[in-house]
């Protein structure tokens, strides 16, 4: 996965990135806490500038969160939900669980979508109530950007300062990323294959 990502990004420079960080938002198959410490190493060994990694980085992942936002305004709380309870085992989620997402918006509102672009495990679904509760798209695309910009800073940032010890890090990240990504497949499946789920009616 180490050399994978690598090689993305060698080959596509600012674009690779900003392709990794959208299907990173869409439907996670890399996550960014690899994508953009990688990106920052070749950023400190002279092959990529800082500040463009982030910003590729940076808007890679809103059109991500975008792309969720517009399904859930789209097609709203109770189509998503009908859609859910037939298709739900690939998401492993139920309607009653995206009920709950969108109470739970609700509460906190924007600040939500901000402190949520920071939390790997809800970076990409706290999209989708807001996109539900119909956010305006301004202050959503604002908020957003804001806090995929630290997170993505940061993680830029930690690659760039570790560039020294590139040789020692690649030693046990390539190995540690494919434990990762075999765990992150392996309970995927697992929720799929007993994901039960619960009937839909108005």
């Amino acid at each position: 996965m180490f050399d994978l990502i690598l090689q993305i990004i060698d080959a596509g420079g600012y674009l690779g990135i900003m392709a990794l960080m959208f299907l990173e938002n869409v439907f996670p198959p890399i996550p960014s806490e690899l994508i953009m410490p990688l990106a920052g190493f070749l950023a400190a060994r002279g092959d990529l500038h800082p500040a463009a990694v982030i910003a590729a980085g940076t808007i890679g992942s809103l059109a991500g969160v975008y792309f969720w936002y517009y399904v859930a305004m789209r097609f709203g709380l109770e189509r998503l939900k009908r859609w859910v309870s037939r298709n739900g085992r690939w998401l492993t989620m139920t309607p009653d669980e995206l009920h709950q997402a969108s109470d739970w918006f609700q509460r906190h509102g924007i600040w939500a979508v901000f402190i949520c672009r920071l939390i790997p495990a809800l970076r990409t679904l706290i999209s989708i109530p807001a996109g539900i509760a119909r956010m305006p798209l301004l202050p959503f695309l604002v908020v957003s950007a804001a806090g995929s910009f630290l997170w993505t800073a940061l993680l830029t940032g930690a690659g760039y300062l570790l560039e020294a010890n590139y040789a020692q890090i690649e030693q046990w990240m390539s190995p540690a990323s494919k434990i990762v990504m075999l765990v992150i497949i392996g309970i995927y499946l697992y929720r799929v294959i007993t994901f039960k789920p619960k009937a839909y009616s108005d």
